[in-house]
């Protein structure tokens, strides 16, 4: 499997940087641009698999790029933007956003979002993590199963990573925060339990 394009078409220069240093570190291959016209000749150049969009670009302003993008397939859209009411949002969606994040945001939260949508399209990064094998516990991170003395345990999700993480590292002791960001990608704030 080819690793993801990412196009993020954005006109401010430091919110291009931040993303495509999180993204390039999750794996993905990410392009930039900082507005409209340019953004849509790099576009057809790259055919992402994914398209970051801010609504406020110069040039030719996000809305249109949305429009000319979903014209021409359907090439998912996170859209980017300091607008932030309820019936911009709306808009955003009726303007064929897959998701929306306003402004300012979290850029762990942006690259979380991003892999949810590639999962959903099924274009996400491949999973070649290996199975984590002890007596009586195999942990299997494509088929998300774990097995014990050969019977399979029930987990949630958060469990799974959770026990993956663990076992991938044995006889090291993680704060909770750590594991909080490694297993949900994000600083996480609940309760110390």
């Amino acid at each position: 499997m080819a690793t993801p394009k990412i196009l993020i078409i954005e006109d401010e220069a430091k919110i291009r940087e931040v993303l495509r240093a999180y993204l390039v570190r999750e794996g993905y291959t990410v392009e930039d641009c900082g507005d409209g016209e340019k953004g849509l000749k790099k576009f057809h150049e790259l055919e992402p698999d994914l398209l970051i969009l801010d609504l406020m670009l110069p040039g030719i302003p996000g809305e249109k790029v949305a429009a000319a993008v979903r014209q021409e397939g359907d090439t998912p859209i996170l859209m980017l933007t300091a607008k932030s009411e309820e019936w911009e949002r709306l808009r955003g969606f009726d303007l064929g956003a897959d998701d929306y994040v306003a402004k300012p945001f979290s850029p762990k939260e942006v690259v979380a979002r991003v892999k949810a949508i590639l999962k959903r399209t099924g274009k996400g990064l491949p999973d070649d993590r290996p199975v984590i094998e002890f007596p009586g516990l195999a942990i299997d991170p494509v088929s998300r199963e774990v097995r014990v003395n050969g019977a399979e345990a029930q987990l949630t999700a958060t469990e799974f990573d959770i026990l993956y993480e663990l076992a991938g590292q044995p006889g090291r002791v993680f704060r909770r925060t750590q594991l909080a960001s490694l297993v949900l990608g994000y600083d996480h704030d609940a309760y110390d339990r």
